[in-house]
Parts: C-alpha cells; structure tokens; sequence
C-alpha cells in the first residue's frame, strides 16, 4: 500500500511575509492571494509563526472606537497601520509538520494544537510547503472502487495473502463493510486495521470469522 505524505498533499510555494512585514503589507498579502493566514520566516527562510486574519482583526479591535466615547490614546496605543510588523501581531511559535509525515500525523498535531494549517519543513527547518485541514480532507475524495480494488488486491491478497474467493468487499461513501471466513481469528483485526490504514477510508465495518473459533461480526469502527 502507498499512502500520501503531507509532501504530497501540501501547497507550494508558500505564500509568507517577513518578519518586518507591516500590518498594511500582511493584509495586501493576505487579500491578493485569497488566503486567511500566512507563515512568517526569518532571514533564512524558517518560519517563526504564522500570521492570520484573526490576528489582525484582534489589534483592530483594541483601537478606540470612533462611534463611542471621546478619549484620550494611551501612550502605549498604536494605530493598525505602517508603524505595526509582524513580529506585533502574529502567533508564534509555528507549529510545523514534516513532507515525510502521514495525513494521521498531521491530524493529530493539528487537533492537540488547535491550529488549522501547519507550515511545513525540511531538515534544516525551512519553509518548503504549508498543509491545510483541507489539504489532509483530500484524501477522503478518492473513488469507492478504487477503495476497493487496493483493499482486494494489496491488503487482502498481496499483504496477508488471501484467496480472492475468502472475502468480499463493498465499499460505499468510503464506509468499508468486509465479510468472509478467515482460518486464523487473529488475523480479524489485522484485517480491520489495515483496512482503516488505506488512505480515504472513514470506517470499517467486519463481519469476519475464524475458523475453529467464536469470533462473530465485529461493529463499525473508523
């Protein structure tokens, strides 16, 4: 089985801005690329922290408001324009992914980190892409045939090596439903755990057994 790697999924070049960047200049940036966040790198192309929409909007919202009260500006106020970088405003440190990573492992991160794209680089920690949600979402486009001709074919023959005449597979919407007669039980959820390792599958549902044994239909896992 071949599975996609976040250097297959991810976007390059990347769009990113320096860390001299003004507010002004990171809006421009954001606006003509159509994108709501962007890495920011160092002299060396490494990203230091990312630089979103919601950052700039959050140093808008410490601006007086013009429709309320009349007041003097603090000393430390600053107005959201040429006088504010980057370095002000973005969120830091960058949380970043590897090309070699699985779309599993970009997930996790992700989640734990509640980040919703993560700049990815190579050994020397340089920018070379950027992964989205969307991005990792991809893989879950893929054809219900072609779910099941790599699970017939690479899981269930040429990994475990099973007749083709042992198990059937169906496979609607990504949900994978997988019955037959196995002469190992141990092997049920190997099966069940291979299958849910094929890129864009959601669930696997098993109705295997063993031979010799009380294994009945296992439920829906994903």
């Amino acid at each position: 089985m071949q599975h996609r790697t976040i250097g297959d999924l991810m976007t390059r070049p990347v769009v990113h801005v320096r860390t001299d960047a003004t507010f002004k200049a990171v809006a421009a940036t954001l606006a003509h690329n159509d994108v709501t966040a962007v890495p920011v790198v160092d002299d060396i192309g490494r990203p230091v922290g990312v630089v979103s929409e919601a950052d700039l909007v959050r140093r808008v919202a410490q601006r007086p408001d013009p429709a309320g009260p009349t007041r003097l500006p603090e000393p430390t106020d600053r107005s959201a324009g040429e006088n504010v970088t980057v370095e002000e405003l973005m969120t830091t440190p960058a949380v970043c992914a590897r090309p070699e990573w699985t779309v599993v492992e970009a997930a996790r991160i992700m989640v734990t980190e509640g980040v919703k794209r993560l700049p990815v680089v190579d050994e020397a920690e340089r920018l070379v892409g950027i992964v989205s949600r969307g991005d990792l979402l991809r893989v879950f486009l893929r054809r219900d045939d072609s779910l099941r001709e790599e699970i017939s074919r690479d899981v269930l023959v040429r990994t475990l090596g099973l007749a083709p005449a042992d198990m059937t597979v169906e496979v609607d919407e990504g949900q994978v439903t997988i019955a037959g007669l196995l002469d190992d039980a141990q092997l049920v959820p190997v099966v069940e755990r291979l299958c849910l390792g094929v890129d864009g599958v959601v669930s696997v549902d098993m109705h295997v057994s063993g031979r010799g044994a009380s294994t009945g239909p296992v439920g829906t896992r994903g």
